[in-house]
């Protein structure tokens, strides 16, 4: 398993360590939260690294939550077979598990599905695989705790049957065990390569439209959608998801996720702002072809989706330590030929981010020489939120 997500945790703490609890998602009873910004960073004496968490100022009830991870063993040349070994990285792995304490999970890359399956079904989760296709052996896979949550439905996406790789996605349209709410969540892998900006927005493309679709047919429910992007913040990809629409022909085809010639990469974290990013010069033209993958008609060159989606961590407040000019995390992933943030939690409306958990600055992730490590079991971050409902949960 390489790749992994969640969401939703019950804790009271500010630092990584967790108390298990209820989620507590009746929205009559609201609770209000106190604002608490972390703004230090420190080694404890055995020179580990403990997360901080931001809250919202704001009254809410019920929450929700997710998280990220990764490895491909190239990036790891200075890294111990011994952490590499999928039995260290399944222990502390599990270990971060069981502190978040979630209500769901979502995971990419996931090689060792039955493995997880067993582990996580002692502690009281059910969960659905979504294979790549072609010869990966890994895939996207959601777990929810049986207790808090029923599966009402599930879909996938091939992306191969549009031509555009083997990757995929998956939805679950959750319902909560007291019947409530439903919650419709989505967990995707997007490809890559970052020269191939026209795929990886068909990818993007297709999954925000089966996202409104399923929201729509089971009664205009609240959306979760949680991957790894595989694009930066200030990337066009991320315009289109948080804007609702991008003119293509005004970005260059192939830097449409920001991964090439970003100063994110090769562990550098130079400011990087939107208006910086819009100068670039149009290198890369768009032919035909490329048009027709990333809008699905050869004759368009725009692209527009009906979700209104937020990003997560955009929605409360963090520090400048930890966030970008955006407020994104300055960091997700972090190995040795980059740093950056790829993984992202949109939320529809419906939801309201109550506290998320903070990434580490850069003078942290510096003395860590990457994340995966002795500790920490990938080398993605956990990207983690909890939510609140806004409606009053009753059914129509």
């Amino acid at each position: 398993m390489n790749k992994r997500k969640f969401v939703d945790h019950d804790d009271d703490d500010e630092n990584l360590t967790l108390n298990r609890g209820r989620v507590n998602f009746n929205s009559s009873s609201l609770k209000h939260c106190r604002s608490i910004q972390s703004t230090s960073y420190e080694f404890n004496s055995k020179r580990e690294v403990s997360r901080k968490w931001s809250y919202s100022s704001r009254d809410f009830s019920g929450f929700e939550g997710v998280e990220n991870a990764l490895k491909h063993r190239y990036l790891y040349h200075n890294i111990s077979p011994k952490i590499l070994s999928w039995d260290h990285r399944r222990t502390v792995i599990c270990k971060e598990l069981e502190q978040y304490n979630a209500s769901i999970l979502c995971f990419q890359e996931v090689d060792r599905f039955n493995d997880l399956q067993v582990i996580l079904h002692q502690d009281g989760y059910e969960g659905v695989l979504k294979a790549r296709t072609g010869d990966a052996c890994d895939g996207c896979a959601i777990f929810w705790r049986k207790e808090r949550f029923v599966l009402l439905h599930e879909e996938h996406i091939d992306f191969r049957g549009y031509d555009l790789r083997d990757n995929v996605a998956q939805f679950c349209v959750l319902k909560t065990a007291d019947g409530c709410r439903r919650l419709l969540v989505g967990n995707i892998h997007v490809l890559y390569n970052p020269k191939r900006g026209d795929i990886k927005l068909g990818q993007v493309r297709l999954y925000l439209e089966k996202a409104y679709k399923l929201s729509q047919q089971w009664g205009e429910i609240p959306v979760v959608l949680s991957g790894d992007w595989n694009s930066y913040p200030q990337s066009a990809v991320y315009q289109y998801i948080s804007s609702g629409k991008l003119e293509i022909l005004q970005h260059d085809r192939r830097n449409i996720s920001g991964q090439i010639n970003s100063p994110r990469c090769f562990k550098t974290f130079h400011s990087f702002s939107k208006e910086s990013y819009g100068q670039m010069p149009l290198v890369h033209e768009w032919n035909d072809e490329e048009l027709k993958l990333a809008t699905g008609s050869g004759a368009v060159t725009s692209l527009q989706h009906n979700l209104k989606l937020h990003s997560a961590y955009v929605g409360v407040q963090g520090n400048t330590l930890t966030r970008d000019d955006i407020g994104e995390p300055l960091g997700t992933t972090c190995h040795s030929m980059c740093m950056g943030t790829v993984d992202y939690i949109w939320h529809s409306g419906g939801l309201v981010p109550f506290r998320v958990l903070e990434t580490f600055p850069k003078n942290v992730l510096g003395k860590m020489g990457g994340i995966l490590s002795e500790k920490w079991g990938s080398d993605h971050l956990a990207v983690v939120c909890d939510f609140a409902f806004v409606d009053d949960g009753s059914e129509e």
